[in-house]
């Protein structure tokens, strides 16, 4: 018996030693530090110290509108420049680009019923659209509801005629965003297209999810062989509403009145600014546009991206963190009516070989942040995913979006990985490109907690990347 007891322990110990061990799974970077006391600390030193809502302040109440080929816009490279060193940069600097002179004047548009007055219509010119040379324009009105209107007709139908455009955003879009971009590359709002027909005109419905009168701007393009530029315009959601009425009972002239005129080229500056990298020169880029509608303040669209782009730096400086790589932060000239200043800065990077190992856009507005749209490779997409629980504490969760639609965007054919900040854009669209674009609609706690997540993830990509 004793011997009995003797074996079956032995027999059992065998047994058990002779078990494979499982095999542990590799940590991944992310996973062997834990980086939650590090976030916090971030969010503590900007939701208590952060600069970027008196920053706001200053450059939209003390700047104002800095539509670029202005003395606005020169003024507003100055102020960012200060503010920049004032940040904690190292070194600052200024990229010359050239850029369009647009001078808006003097606009009226007025209707008239067939047995009423004339009513005057709040408008604005598209940007870098033509006039009328200061002399009032009469002319019929047509409205199109879609394309299909658009290729029935044909030119003796168009011709003399001021087109009206009634195509709204659509409503059912949950994004707001993917409406906008959705109407916004409709070709019934070129100008050019309309002009082909014969038109004198083009107006508008304004791109808003807003229900009041309020116009907002566009931008043209005008084709490079396009004998027939015609001027275009933008009326606010309920003066279409009731043009679209008036136009179902009876004949509506229009009296459009523009003194825009272009006036060749100026050179603006890009401003440019960074901490360099302890451990070598590899960028990461912070990205959003410095210039304003000529009319606006443009606290959302995009002096929020400015302040918290700065803010970034700032918090860096103020917590002493160790970047490895060079932080560098460009504020774009030129970004509302043709886009030169992001050209200008891709084609330098290119000339210069940088290695730029991501470039950060922030430019939906001041809202509560959601989460980043990744425009990078599927390997470079998994690695951020691997820090989505680091981030969930301050509301962001949606890595999913991939198409980078910012100034960011012509980093892309050089192959740098894209990033912008995804926010709440419900009421994005009840502001951009208006007068309503106001300092007193940006939430101060909104704003800084896009400058948080922008930082925190600014602060992974340098250690981890």
């Amino acid at each position: 018996m004793k011997k009995i007891l003797i074996i079956i322990p032995l027999f059992l110990g065998g047994f058990l030693f002779s078990q494979k061990k499982p095999v542990k799974k590799p940590k991944t970077a992310a996973e062997k530090f834990n980086y939650h006391e590090e976030f916090k600390k971030i969010s503590d030193e900007i939701l208590i110290n952060s600069t970027a809502y008196n920053n706001l302040g200053e450059l939209t109440k003390s700047v104002g509108a800095r539509f670029s080929g202005t003395v606005g816009y020169t003024k507003a490279a100055d102020w960012a420049e200060k503010n920049l060193k004032e940040a904690g940069a190292e070194k600052v600097w200024r990229q010359d680009v050239k850029v369009p002179v647009w001078i808006r004047g003097r606009e009226y548009l007025q209707i008239k019923a067939a047995n009423g007055d004339w009513k005057s219509i709040k408008m604005l010119s598209f940007g870098n659209s033509e006039g009328t040379d200061g002399k009032d324009m009469i002319a019929d009105i047509m409205m199109i509801n879609d394309v299909k209107d658009l290729n029935k007709l044909i030119s003796a139908d168009v011709k003399d005629k001021i087109i009206f455009v009634n195509y709204p955003m659509d409503q059912t879009y949950v994004n707001p965003v993917d409406a906008y971009l959705s109407a916004a590359k409709n070709k019934l709002l070129a100008a050019s297209v309309i002009g082909q027909k014969g038109a004198k005109a083009l107006i508008i419905r304004s791109l808003t999810t807003a229900i009041d009168d309020v116009p907002h701007a566009k931008m043209i393009v005008y084709e490079p062989d396009d004998k027939a530029r015609i001027p275009a315009i933008t009326i606010g959601a309920k003066s279409a509403d009731e043009l679209e009425k008036l136009l179902s009972k009876q004949t509506v002239k229009a009296k459009l009145n523009m003194s825009a005129q272009s006036k060749g080229e100026t050179v603006n500056q890009n401003i440019i600014a960074e901490i360099p990298g302890k451990k070598d020169g590899k960028i990461i880029l912070l990205g959003a546009q410095l210039d304003s509608w000529d009319f606006a303040e443009g606290a959302h669209d995009d002096g929020t991206g400015v302040v918290q782009c700065i803010e970034v730096l700032r918090a860096f400086k103020a917590l002493g963190l160790e970047n490895n790589h060079t932080i560098r932060v460009i504020l774009y000239a030129n970004s509302e009516n043709g886009g030169q200043g992001r050209d200008m800065y891709a084609a330098y990077v290119k000339k210069k070989e940088e290695k730029h190992i991501l470039a950060l856009g922030s430019d939906s507005g001041g809202y509560s942040p959601r989460g980043f749209r990744l425009d990078m490779s599927p390997q470079r997409r998994r690695l951020i995913f691997e820090w989505k629980n680091y981030f969930l504490p301050y509301g962001v969760y949606d890595f999913d979006q991939t198409e980078a639609i910012q100034d960011v965007l012509p980093l892309k054919k050089l192959d740098i990985p894209l990033a912008e900040m995804v926010v709440d854009t419900q009421r994005y669209f009840d502001y951009h490109h208006s007068t309503e674009d106001t300092l007193d609609k940006v939430n101060k706690r909104e704003l800084l907690m896009g400058a948080v997540v922008m930082t925190q993830l600014i602060f992974m990509i340098d250690k981890n990347w």
